[in-house]
């Protein structure tokens, strides 16, 4: 189960009906667990989410959901969608 839902992430990206929610979740899923990678903590123990984790999986989940090819063409390509590491370097737990 994802802390995003796919009805979240419709509004966010105004993204048709028509995709499935299995195909959502999925996205949602992938975003999550490499914010939760990023941050060194499993999301479930920030209770309540802050609003800058949920806006970061947000714009992942969206990007990943809009480029979902290897390589593009005619475009630039970015590694992360703008300001998805700086919403979440407040809440990064850092190891040395």
């Amino acid at each position: 189960m994802t802390i995003v839902t796919p009805a979240e992430l419709r509004a966010h990206s105004n993204l048709p009906e028509e995709d499935s929610d299995d195909f959502l979740i999925g996205k949602i899923a992938a975003a999550e667990d490499w914010c939760a990678s990023y941050i060194g903590q499993a999301l479930a123990d920030l209770d309540p989410l802050p609003g800058a984790v949920k806006e970061a999986i947000l714009k992942l989940a969206a990007d990943l959901y809009e480029l979902r090819e290897a390589s593009l063409v005619g475009t630039a390509a970015e590694i992360l969608p703008l300001g998805v590491t700086d919403l979440l370097a407040p809440h990064r737990i850092w190891n040395f």
